[in-house]
């Protein structure tokens, strides 16, 4: 029934996890499951986040659990279980251990949800989303990476201190992998509709691009035990708030590429529709050569991890 609340299940209950959970109950966008394999602590959280509910005043319910079965016909659910970066880690150290992980999410989440749109958060982000696609086999619409809306608030961030104006002023593109290899578009990138080249120096967009794309390394630096939440978990409710309300919003993220920019069989930061079937359209900016060169770098470098899994995934099949 098309008045039944929709369902948002979280996998993780970590610190993105968790704000996902909690914003996405906060904008009342649907009922909210968070699971985990560690037992009593998204019970623990879900059943806080509830108590809230009368003082945010949202109806959602919030249930936790350690049991995919409770995950059953899911519309959106949201991966961000694996392994945390630490400092000095690379994201490619990650990948290995986090494929797995997100191997086993996946398998278990198709298990018990036919058509799910599936939005993936864990790191390497580009090679995750590649494992999520592989492993459940969905249409290439219902599957998401979470990255460009994340990478590009925080260059809108550092434009609006930079410059010193109102944020809701800025908006901004980010494209490519989700790594040091990612391409700011300055050109694309604008304040009340005039770009920053026209607002800004070269010596400060340069200052600006540098600090989005070591962004997430900041934050892990300064925190020292952990890696950034509350901007990553808003970037990924925001999606989810496109999706379900099909706003068909034009928002960059992870998605998969079949000849678009130049590319096939990856998954790749572009600016995407967004609405009710999850990826509605793939948009093609005009690019420079230069950018078109940086885009291509950061593609060579996504497809290396793409590479990996498949590798990972051949080495599993010879063992069965």
């Amino acid at each position: 029934m098309s008045s039944a609340r929709k369902k948002i299940t979280v996998v993780g209950a970590g610190q993105v996890g968790s704000t996902v959970a909690q914003l996405a109950a906060y904008k009342n966008l649907g009922d909210v499951v968070i699971i985990d394999i560690v037992e009593g602590v998204p019970q623990g959280k879900a059943l806080d986040l509830q108590e809230s509910s009368c003082l945010q005043v949202f109806d959602s319910l919030v249930t936790g659990t350690n049991d995919y079965k409770d995950t059953a016909n899911s519309d959106i659910v949201v991966i961000t279980a694996g392994l945390p970066r630490k400092p000095g880690m690379s994201r490619e150290d990650l990948l290995a251990t986090n494929a797995k992980i997100v191997q086993s999410v996946t398998e278990n989440i198709m298990e018990h949800s036919r058509d799910p749109i599936i939005i993936v958060v864990s790191n390497p982000l580009d090679a995750m989303v590649y494992m999520a696609k592989k492993t459940g086999n969905l249409p290439k619409n219902k599957i998401i990476g979470m990255a460009g809306v994340l990478d590009s608030a925080r260059l809108r961030t550092f434009v609006s201190l930079e410059l010193g104006c109102s944020l809701v002023d800025v908006d901004a593109m980010v494209l490519g992998g989700h790594g040091d290899s990612m391409v700011p578009l300055p050109r694309y990138t604008s304040v009340s509709g005039i770009s920053i080249t026209e607002l800004m120096t070269t010596e400060q967009i340069d200052r600006v691009v540098e600090r989005t794309r070591k962004g997430g390394a900041e934050i892990v630096s300064l925190l020292k035990t952990g890696s950034a939440f509350y901007a990553p978990g808003a970037s990924v409710v925001k999606m989810i708030e496109a999706i379900l309300q099909d706003k068909r919003r034009i928002l960059p993220c992870t998605a998969y590429l079949e000849g678009e920019y130049g590319w096939s069989g990856i998954f790749f930061g572009v600016p995407v529709m967004m609405g009710i079937h999850g990826i509605e359209k793939v948009i093609e900016l005009k690019m420079t050569e230069e950018e078109k060169a940086a885009l291509d770098k950061s593609a060579e470098d996504v497809k290396k991890t793409c590479d990996e899994i498949d590798a990972i995934l051949a080495g599993s099949n010879d063992k069965e």
